[in-house]
């Protein structure tokens, strides 16, 4: 019997990943393509340009499909995961009819005004690749949450003519809505030339792009909290109900149909600041980390092993991306003395992305009424040995890493192995595709002097925010 295979499709704010896996969880081959950065027509807005999205994808596609040595009658399916909280609006033809507003922009928090006389669909971006690659108007009804018209207990569009008028959908404006498993139709001959994936392949709903992160990670059970090293990073749990009225859980829809993953508060622009800081170091720190060998984020983190734990007073506070209910919010760093180098910086970032994550995850937790052993961390972050370790420290308790650490494109293959058969239930799938690859244990006393500098980081922002208010009149 020939060997199987699933493709997993993750694009995220970053960039679009392809990856084929087999039906065990390994990697066949994989690439991706970034995307292009923002345009920024006014504060707030924040869209894609052109048709980025699906461009994206057609290159990483094309350039995965390249790379296969297998037959491609023997890859069973698509399973297919983008961004969420975006938005596109689409002429009846499904093109673009403006640019695809980004989750970052505020107008994905704002009611729908139809201003635009060529709009006829308004869909997440997970509707806009799935008609690009199928034809077909649907998509994954987990993917619509938060300023869409869905009834969170029927996992489906409301029956509420109220929910239609403060969202500013009508009903016909939007795609049909299927399950995270179910298939949303098949490549077309147009999609196939375009991606180089094969014509008439399933392409498979999943959800959200933390629940399918979640899924891919194996993260089940009230003891274990996923934390999710993003462009916005948070954490996630799984869930039993959808519960309301919480302060510091979000019932989000599982990538496991009518159940429910709790997400954790974020960092906007949390990973992404690991980024902003390499880019700020230029390109001639870029040549001396290829000189030995390494990428610019390994160098660093060499570097910043040799930085004791607290990096000498450093503190680094995490607004590089204001939060829409307080626009004054900014990045700042505070307590630069004579030994502060980039070794500093980046080490504060670093134990600024944990200590921020503790506190949502304390927050999380304590109103669920669980307690956590382990925490599995996720995203390209995790391949750092001294992130690792500063999660370990921070948390007090193991931290571990899969040996997939693009848990999306993992998420979206589980899914397209469950719809194609291959597994029974989600469940087996992940207990035969999901690995643990090593974990990292708690040093006490760096963790005890966690504790005594948490209480003091989380204090800042008390004493800074008048300043950045009077701030934000000059350089709003």
């Amino acid at each position: 019997m020939s060997e199987k295979y699933v493709i997993g499709i993750d694009e995220g704010s970053q960039s679009a990943k392809i990856t084929i896996f087999d039906l065990k969880g390994n990697i066949v081959c994989e690439d991706k393509y970034p995307l292009r950065p923002y345009n920024l027509p006014r504060p707030g807005y924040v869209e894609h340009p052109d048709d980025d999205w699906w461009d994206a994808i057609c290159e990483a596609s094309r350039k995965c499909m390249a790379k296969f040595q297998g037959d491609p009658k023997d890859i069973l399916a698509i399973g297919l995961c983008t961004i969420r909280y975006c938005r596109a609006y689409l002429k009846g033809d499904g093109s673009l009819a403006q640019p695809a507003l980004s989750w970052m922009d505020v107008r994905v928090s704002q009611p729908y005004e139809h201003t635009n006389p060529d709009v006829k669909y308004i869909v997440a971006s997970s509707g806009y690749i799935t008609y690009r690659l199928t034809g077909e108007k649907k998509d994954t009804v987990a993917n619509y949450e938060g300023g869409w018209p869905v009834d969170v207990d029927t996992w489906n569009w409301s029956e509420d003519p109220k929910a239609y008028e403060e969202t500013g959908m009508p009903r016909e404006m939007l795609f049909d809505l299927v399950m995270p498993g179910d298939v949303l139709g098949y490549v077309t001959e147009e999609a196939a030339k375009a991606t180089g994936f094969p014509q008439g392949l399933p392409v498979v709903a999943t959800s959200n792009d933390k629940a399918v992160e979640g899924l891919g990670t194996g993260c089940m059970g009230d003891k274990t909290a996923c934390v999710s090293l993003g462009t916005y990073t948070a954490a996630m749990m799984e869930g039993r109900e959808y519960l309301r009225d919480t302060k510091a859980v979000w019932p989000k829809f599982s990538c496991m149909p009518n159940k429910y993953l709790y997400d954790s508060n974020g960092i906007r622009r949390g990973m992404w600041t690991v980024s902003w800081f390499r880019d700020v170091l230029g390109d001639g720190f870029a040549k001396e980390a290829k000189a030995q060998g390494m990428s610019p984020e390994e160098l660093l983190s060499k570097e910043a092993e040799n930085v004791p734990v607290g990096s000498d007073g450093l503190m680094t506070v995490l607004d590089w991306l204001a939060p829409v209910d307080a626009r004054y919010k900014k990045g700042m760093m505070i307590g630069f003395d004579g030994r502060s180098d980039r070794a500093h910086i980046y080490r504060s970032i670093l134990e600024a992305v944990a200590m921020t994550m503790k506190r949502h995850v304390d927050d999380m937790t304590n109103e669920m009424g669980v307690t956590l052993d382990q925490v599995i961390i996720t995203g390209g972050g995790s391949n750092s040995d001294l992130l690792m370790q500063i999660f370990a420290d921070v948390f007090g308790i193991r931290t571990v890493r899969n040996e997939v650490n693009g848990a999306a494109g993992l998420g979206s293959a589980i899914c397209a192995a469950v719809a194609a058969g291959a597994y029974p239930t989600f469940e087996d799938a992940v207990k035969n595709m999901v690995r643990i690859k090593d974990g990292f244990e708690p040093n006490e006393e760096n963790h005890k002097l966690y504790e005594r500098i948490m209480p003091i980081y989380f204090d800042i922002t008390n004493h800074t925010d008048a300043i950045l208010k009077k701030t934000y009149e000059i350089f709003e």
